[in-house]
């Protein structure tokens, strides 16, 4: 079993940053693909960018170049950068760590993006 606590989301404004956290619980999360995905409001969960165990990167279209993915496996911890944040990134955004036939989510995280 691996629990993940994410951390970091908040109220924002308009073209301002964020840093999203994500802690797992065990040692072998070097391993996991991660992922952080979101959901607004009325509308499904979607992917928004996701790291391998060897550091290649995926990112949903709407948030290419304004967010980076990075992770810290010696802090069993993924990160996830979000900068000139829009209002349309409001949502609430969760951790996943999956490999093979395991999959876990986080609790999730509210990011407001509002003046």
């Amino acid at each position: 079993q691996v629990q993940l606590v994410e951390s970091g989301g908040g109220l924002v404004q308009p073209g301002g940053s964020l840093r999203l956290s994500c802690a797992g619980s065990r040692s072998i999360f070097s391993l996991y693909v991660m992922g952080w995905y979101r959901q607004a409001p009325g509308k499904q969960r979607e992917l928004v960018a996701i790291i391998t165990s060897d550091r290649r990167t995926n990112y949903a279209d709407s948030v290419k170049g304004r967010f980076t993915i990075s992770r810290d496996n010696a802090k069993n911890t993924v990160y996830l950068q979000m900068n000139s944040l829009k209002p349309e990134d409001t949502a609430v955004y969760y951790c996943r760590a999956y490999l093979s036939t395991m999959d876990y989510w986080g609790q999730g995280t509210q990011v407001t993006v509002s003046s």
